[in-house]
């Protein structure tokens, strides 16, 4: 049997700058995020079937297609339903018989967390160790983007979300002409003090943070200032990031990151919704700084609370009286 596993991430700072071609316009759009140690999952095991079986873990379902029935003209069609985004995969590589897959995916769906594509990376990873095939990371990267793009056919996506399962670490993504630079600036220290002052929380919720992008894509090449405006300051507020860490500035770069979030809501009016503004006035009665961002450019089901080591008794208390969740986490290492 074959197993693969690959990071979800925390988007930290600078989503949405990672959308071609506004990283290049704007300058310093730098994109910070992080592997977390919630992690999709890939189990591939070879059996003597004439097609694909496919077993969702998350949903407790198993789906079988005959070899016959994986066919390109079939991509176009209802009959794969959630395993589309696999089939296209295994099409890539002729794979159509004698193969168990199960799947699981680590995060809720709709987290804002990345998941789906975490999951897509992971897969294609578990395929090259099953074909006995080497790829570079980039190229990976490149192959599952385009696949997912065409499957969401919503216009241009993101690339942060695919780093983090291949690099782990916290990962800076510096756009330059021709790719993207990927700066790893894990340490020990970093992740001790993300663990200890930043808490992940699931509001229960389905979100999908990234069809608001597309309407800040046309915006901003419709030349629309405030959403130039807005994202010039994410720009400044993700370089800013960047160089309190390298510079060991701890608080700064948890100000940034308070910051950050406070501009994207600005930028998507709908960020944060009606159940997260009523759990941060609760918390805000004890801890008057504690800061919140949403996961997921332009919003999803999950959302990170800044706060001082000290302080989270306060917040655990306050985050499982209501309707949500704290899903734990660490800081994986590089890769």
């Amino acid at each position: 049997m074959i197993v693969e596993q690959g990071s979800v991430r925390i988007d930290l700072l600078g989503g949405t700058l990672d959308i071609h071609p506004i990283n290049l316009v704007l300058p310093n759009a730098y994109t910070l995020n992080l592997a977390t140690s919630l992690k999709a999952r890939v189990e591939l095991k070879e059996i003597n079937f004439p097609g694909i079986r496919f077993i969702t873990k998350d949903y407790g379902q198993t789906k079988e297609f005959k070899t016959t029935e994986l066919t390109n003209a079939n991509l176009a069609t209802a009959l794969f339903g959630n395993f589309n985004f696999f089939v296209r995969i295994l099409l890539l590589f002729e794979v159509k018989k004698n193969l168990e897959i199960t799947l699981s995916s680590g995060s809720p769906p709709g987290a804002g967390l990345g998941g789906s594509s975490a999951m897509g990376i992971t897969f294609y990873k578990a395929i090259l160790k099953l074909l006995k095939i080497e790829e570079d990371k980039e190229s990976i990267i490149r192959k599952v983007k385009d696949v997912e793009a065409i499957l969401l056919d919503s216009g241009q996506t993101g690339y942060q979300d695919y780093y983090p399962a291949l690099y782990g670490g916290v990962l800076a993504l510096i756009p330059t002409v021709g790719g993207i630079k990927v700066s790893q600036l894990y340490s020990d220290k970093l992740k001790k003090e993300i663990e200890e002052r930043m808490t992940l929380v699931f509001t229960g919720e389905m979100r999908f943070s990234g069809l608001n992008n597309w309407e800040v894509y046309k915006g901003f090449f419709n030349k629309n200032p405030a959403i130039r405006t807005g994202l010039a300051n994410i720009a400044q507020y993700a370089k800013e990031a960047y160089d309190a860490i390298t510079l060991k500035d701890w608080n700064a770069f948890f100000e940034l990151i308070k910051k950050e979030g406070e501009e994207r809501e600005k930028l998507f009016p709908q960020i944060v919704v009606d159940s997260q503004r009523k759990l941060l006035g609760e918390i805000r009665k004890e801890i008057k700084d504690v800061g919140m961002k949403v996961c997921g450019a332009g919003g999803g089901g999950c959302f990170i609370l800044i706060h001082k080591n000290d302080e989270y008794p306060i917040i655990e208390k306050l985050v499982r009286s209501s309707t949500m969740s704290i899903l734990d986490f660490t800081v994986e290492k590089p890769i």
